[in-house]
């Protein structure tokens, strides 16, 4: 379940462009100015950024966006302008599209950036069972008793972040820098947010244990003391 970020200007052209998001199956958020924009890209998985904005260039919003995080980008243009396209590129986005696009055509240039995104990131990380979970960094597949699990992009990195070291307590600040790519602040409910969510998803809290005052870890979900969560077993990659 992919979760993106619309970034335009003219509310009924951001209502155009969630609709067709959604009937592709993405779920949508849209916020219609840079600074907004700014506050928000970190709790997307890929964000859809109109460079015509009113507060803010769109070209600085793609640079401040990619300067502090890897989060997928794709730049949206009214004109069909070569140089624009450069520039949007050369600031870190990782497609630009004029806004004439086709259904079929945005959805496709999403997936291809995807595609790319999760084989970087995938790329050295190896799939994790802690029966009966399993979790899948190649396919970001999560599996409970066989059954998939669906989960948004970074759901999924916290899971995997906590599920590596079961044992081993994470941080407030080092799940924010490892899975958001953002320093920590005080008052963020990012977490606590992504966390409520997978407890749901799983159907036990006890998948996720906090540890107050510090951060979390990984528990256990399946019947046993969650004080005693289970070595996860790595697999070789085939």
């Amino acid at each position: 379940m992919t979760n993106v970020l619309v970034v335009e200007r003219n509310t009924s052209a951001a209502e155009a462009m969630e609709r067709d998001l959604r009937r592709q199956g993405y779920t949508t958020r849209s916020v219609h100015t840079g600074a907004r924009a700014l506050r928000a890209y970190r709790d997307a998985d890929l964000v859809l950024l109109s460079l015509e904005l009113a507060d803010i260039d769109g070209l600085e919003v793609c640079r401040s966006v990619r300067s502090g995080a890897d989060t997928p980008l794709i730049a949206v243009t009214d004109h069909d302008d070569e140089l624009e396209r450069v520039l949007a590129l050369r600031a870190g986005a990782d497609d630009c599209v004029v806004k004439t696009w086709g259904f079929r055509e945005i959805g496709a240039r999403i997936e291809a950036v995807l595609r790319r995104y999760r084989r970087r990131t995938a790329a050295t990380a190896k799939p994790i069972s802690l029966r009966p979970l399993h979790i899948d960094p190649r396919r970001r597949e999560v599996r409970l008793h066989d059954l998939l699990i669906p989960v948004t992009s970074k759901e999924f990195e916290l899971l995997y972040t906590l599920a590596v070291n079961p044992e081993t307590v994470v941080s407030r600040k080092e799940l924010m820098a490892k899975v958001w790519d953002s320093d920590w602040t005080s008052g963020s409910r990012t977490i606590d947010t992504h966390v409520s969510s997978l407890r749901a998803k799983l159907g036990c809290s006890r998948w996720i244990t906090t540890v107050r005052g510090v951060g979390y870890r990984m528990g256990y979900g399946g019947g046993r003391d969650p004080e005693m969560p289970e070595t996860p077993k790595v697999l070789e990659a085939s």
